[in-house]
């Protein structure tokens, strides 16, 4: 017998729960946040948040935390909204601009909740495999017509840099409005903030949740012209940030700002340590530009298994486009990647017998 509610939308019949049926481990490197722990005036400060903080509902906007992220970002209040991590704005985006059966187009491989976020606003999705150099293929994404163009850079999972020529005929082109995902934009030291100020179709779409070491407390945020985030907020609504969140991301962003730099700047010179020291093994990773490193490996999916038995996770991608099957380590402190390398070569040695690419 059918559990389908009578009265349920139709289209979430589709839409699957989130549930990557992860095992703990001890290392878990697998979602690309800041391991060297948190900012130290946030965890002062969330762990001194005053009482009134959590029976009051925090601001409406989050006026001040708007304040402080354009001072960050280089652009002015009026042209930020935020969000309960970076996909809250994304889902919201699609919700204020999409109009039903209107088309979603993404380049992939890239952030798997896109087409799942296509799905429950009632959009249609179109995936365009990227070229081989691991750029959207701009003319077959423009020739969908989207409503909706999302990119993302660095990208995630190959960590590769959208050229700003591409960009910017993206944005020139496209009928509707361009995503531009800048989830991992600290550690490129590239940002297309400076385009977002001069057009009106161009969101870009950022996070506190990696290299800020907030990814708990949600905190994301959209940048563009004053309408596009006027539009996002509407679709979101009031108090949807959280007071506490707010208050440590206000720390963080006008006391921790050396520490954040500093992690940034470890977590870049370790992403090239791991590369080389898995070019070293006869792996051939891919040129990352994120806090993570992805590498083909024959049987990644097993590997990654075995590795798990291990106690450590890297997350796994079968068949990617142009590279086959590949692992994503995210980066951190380097005594844990040397504890990650050991794994690794177990595991790779059990399933491949220490095959590389």
């Amino acid at each position: 017998m059918s559990d389908r509610l009578a009265f349920a939308r139709a289209l979430y019949d589709a839409v699957p729960l989130y549930d990557p049926k992860r095992t703990p481990v001890d290392l878990d490197l697998t979602d690309n946040t800041n391991l060297w722990g948190l900012p130290p005036v946030a965890e002062r400060t969330l762990r001194e948040i005053p009482v009134h903080r959590i029976t009051r509902y925090p601001s409406l906007y989050a006026a001040e935390l708007k304040e402080a992220l354009a001072g960050f970002v280089g652009a002015t209040a009026d042209r930020l909204v935020t969000g309960c991590g970076s996909d809250d704005i994304l889902d919201s985006a699609m919700r204020a601009f999409g109009e039903p059966g209107s088309v979603v187009a993404s380049s992939e491989p890239s952030f798997a909740m896109i087409p799942i976020f296509a799905q429950m606003n009632g959009l249609q999705y179109v995936g365009i495999t990227e070229t081989a150099d691991h750029q959207p293929d701009l003319d077959a994404l423009l020739a969908t017509k989207p409503r909706i163009l999302y990119l993302c850079s660095p990208n995630n999972p190959t960590g590769a840099l959208l050229r700003r020529e591409t960009l910017e005929r993206a944005v020139r082109e496209a009928p509707g409005v361009v995503f531009l995902d800048e989830a991992y934009a600290e550690f490129s030291g590239v940002s297309a903030v400076d385009l977002a100020m001069r057009v009106d179709n161009l969101l870009i779409v950022r996070t506190m949740s990696k290299a800020f070491g907030l990814a708990g407390l949600r905190i994301g945020y959209g940048i563009g012209a004053p309408a596009l985030v006027r539009d996002v907020e509407k679709s979101r609504g009031p108090y949807k940030l959280n007071a506490m969140a707010e208050q440590v991301a206000l720390a963080a962003l006008h006391h921790d700002m050396p520490w954040v730099n500093a992690q940034v700047a470890l977590a870049v010179e370790n992403r090239e340590r791991l590369a080389a020291a898995l070019r070293d093994r006869g792996f051939t990773p891919l040129a990352t530009h994120a806090n993570y490193v992805c590498v083909p490996v024959p049987n990644a999916v097993a590997v990654g298994q075995a590795l798990r038995t291990l106690g450590v996770a890297a997350r796994p991608f079968a068949h990617l486009p142009h590279v086959g099957d590949t692992l994503r380590i995210s980066v951190g402190p380097w005594v844990l990647m040397e504890r990650f390398l050991a794994a690794f070569d177990e595991a790779a040695a059990t399933v491949n017998g220490g095959e590389a690419t």
